[in-house]
C-alpha cells in the first residue's frame, strides 16, 4: 500500500514522493532528493546520521544502528529534526559539506 507524503523542502516547492510500507520509493525507485541528503558523519566517525529523499532521517551511533530516527525539514540553511520520540532538534548547514548540530560538526560522507 503506497502513502504520499508532502514534503516541503527549502520552504520553496512542494514535493510529493511516494512511499510504500518498506520504505522505499514508488515508480521506478526513483527518489526525489534535495542538495542535502545522504550520510553526514562525525569527524570521529561515532555518529552518522542519513537524511533520506523522503524527509526521514535515521541517526546511528557508535555500534548502535537506527539510534534515533524521525523526520526533518530544511528551510534556507537551516535543518530542523521532530524524532519519533517526541525530541526536536536543529542544525545550520555552513556549506555544501558541514553541518552544526547538537554541539557537534558532521561532514558529508564521500562515496
Amino acid at each position: 500500500m503506497a502513502l504520499k507524503r508532502h514534503l516541503v523542502l527549502s520552504g520553496l516547492a512542494a514535493l510529493t514522493a511516494v512511499v510504500t510500507d518498506a520504505g522505499a520509493t514508488g515508480q521506478g525507485g526513483q527518489m526525489a532528493a534535495n542538495r542535502y541528503v545522504g550520510m553526514w558523519v562525525t569527524g570521529d566517525g561515532q555518529i552518522r546520521q542519513e537524511l533520506l529523499a523522503t524527509g526521514r532521517y535515521d541517526e546511528a551511533r557508535g555500534t548502535r544502528k537506527s539510534a534515533y530516527q524521525g523526520r526533518y525539514e530544511i528551510r534556507g540553511e537551516e535543518i530542523f529534526y521532530w524524532d519519533d520520540t517526541g525530541f526536536t532538534a536543529d542544525g545550520k548547514f555552513v556549506s555544501a559539506d558541514e553541518l552544526h548540530h547538537g554541539g557537534m560538526i558532521f561532514y558529508r560522507e564521500k562515496r
